[in-house]
């Protein structure tokens, strides 16, 4: 990211051409958590100062003060179903990216698996010719791999996506799930001559199906989990790390949901492989016993494990094995999860709850933990690692050059969460009835306020499809 070198700005042209000063006595940088001044001009980070440097910002530029709120960089949700097109009645991008800011979220990356799915060039772009002037939030496409014609991703136009979907196993609303292991290592091959990241559901589907021969639907919640198994998911990512091995590709690995999984694939890393996962927000705050007794709230896929699957994904977060955290934002209707066990879809909103979420669970897993120390992982992992993993420029960060996202975050403001919270168009929270520490009080990309809990109100909608960077162009690993 180019960064406008202070020293030869005109400070008095530089002042001139401000909109906003944001001062906050937690600034979350790059180097630490510290007090200082943002300086804000036409969408964009023109410089971060000291508070100790003289002010001499004219009187007449509006200013926010943070006061002793984080002011975190611009959050980024790389995992989320927004619903558009064709299953609107879920979730629209409206109403999906009201839930994304108010969770202090300024990008998102959706997913393909729309009706149509988003599976050509020609898909992406009419997808955000359709989303233009309904979103809050900034946002870049995971073009959905076709498996009948895998050798698309060989020349994908890194202008539209730089990255590709993998369904390996199916289910309600994954209708492009790759079955053929020819056609698996085929989209490998050409995803590493395109320069493409891969992202995968890595599950073995015909392992189900085997099992679902001889065992049958699940006849209730307590069967769940054990009917979509951790073999499926092992499997299936022993598949992938040896095609990474064999091809070179880049692979991120979404919801990953075992311990065994994490240490495959952190050991894979460990030896050199450009391979990496998200753990999601529902991974860590849910356990299969929350399943048995929530029901299709938390049935997910893949299913949530046990509480030493819970333990090692979070241990994977603590220690940086796990590159970003994604929601997995993925609504369905009340009508739709209240269906029998066997017809009922997996999937849950959760970009609104999900930095919430994870910060009430590092609380109180890591009480002691300097605060300043979690909130740097919180960012490492919801803005820096997703930022970088995904080639998004001026995200991610608060330096000069970015764009100027900004989230007012209070860490220790406790609150319960109700069905009346939900911005979401499905209406409804697996959270409800949690008790949170921490709010995100105020959000804006660009420049501009487009959610303050103070008075729940919106912004514009004139969030941004991200032009991708060029797919030869490297960034800082994760």
């Amino acid at each position: 990211m180019a960064e406008l070198n202070e020293t030869e700005l005109n400070k008095a042209e530089l002042n001139e051409n401000l909109d906003l000063v944001v001062t906050a006595r937690r600034l979350v940088t790059p180097e630490g958590v510290r007090p200082g001044r943002v300086l804000i001009a036409g969408g964009r980070v023109l410089a971060v100062e000291d508070v100790d440097d003289a002010d001499t910002v004219p009187a007449s530029v509006p200013r926010m003060d943070a006061g002793d709120h984080y002011v975190l960089p611009g959050l980024i949700d790389s995992h989320v179903h927004f619903r558009t097109p064709g299953l609107t009645h879920k979730e629209d991008w409206e109403h999906g990216s009201r839930a994304a800011v108010a969770g202090g979220f300024t990008t998102v990356m959706d997913m393909p698996n729309t009706v149509p799915p988003t599976l050509t060039e020609e898909a992406v772009r009419e997808k955000a010719a359709m989303i233009a002037g309904h979103s809050l939030v900034d946002h870049r496409f995971h073009i959905g791999l076709d498996p009948e014609r895998p050798e698309l991703l060989a020349t994908l136009d890194p202008e539209v996506a730089t990255s590709a979907k993998v369904f390996m196993a199916g289910h309600h609303t994954a209708p492009t799930v790759v079955r053929d292991p020819v056609a698996l290592e085929k989209a490998f091959v050409a995803a590493a001559e395109g320069g493409v990241q891969l992202v995968l559901h890595a599950e073995d589907d015909l392992l189900f199906q085997l099992l679902d021969g001889w065992w049958g639907d699940p006849e209730n919640y307590r069967e769940y989990e054990a009917r979509r198994p951790r073999s499926g998911g092992i499997a299936a990512v022993a598949r992938v790390i040896e095609l990474v091995r064999r091809h070179g590709t880049k692979a991120h690995i979404l919801h990953l949901s075992s311990a065994e999984e994490a240490d495959l694939v952190s050991a894979a890393r460990a030896a050199g492989l450009p391979v990496s996962f998200e753990v999601t927000g529902h991974h860590l705050s849910f356990t299969d016993e929350d399943t048995k007794r929530l029901g299709a709230r938390t049935r997910l896929s893949p299913s949530i494990r046990q509480q030493a699957d819970q333990d090692r994904l979070w241990e994977a977060l603590r220690s940086g094995h796990s590159a970003t955290i994604g929601s997995d934002h993925a609504p369905h209707t009340v009508e739709e999860k209240t269906q029998t066990v066997q017809k009922s879809p997996p999937g849950l909103p959760g970009v609104q709850e999900l930095a919430v979420g994870v910060w009430t669970g590092m609380r109180r897993r890591w009480p002691d933990e300097n605060p300043d120390v979690a909130v740097a992982r919180l960012v490492r992992h919801l803005a820096e690692g997703p930022a970088d993993l995904f080639r998004l420029p001026g995200k991610g960060r608060i330096v000069p050059g970015a764009d100027a996202d900004l989230v007012f975050f209070a860490p220790d403001a406790t609150w319960m969460l109700s069905a009346h919270d939900v911005r979401a168009k499905c209406g409804w929270s697996a959270y409800e009835g949690w008790t949170m520490t921490g709010r995100v009080e105020r959000t804006l990309r660009a420049g501009k306020v487009v959610w303050d809990a103070a008075t729940g109100e919106f912004g514009d909608y004139d969030g941004r499809w991200l032009s991708c960077a060029p797919a030869a162009v490297e960034t800082e690993g994760v």
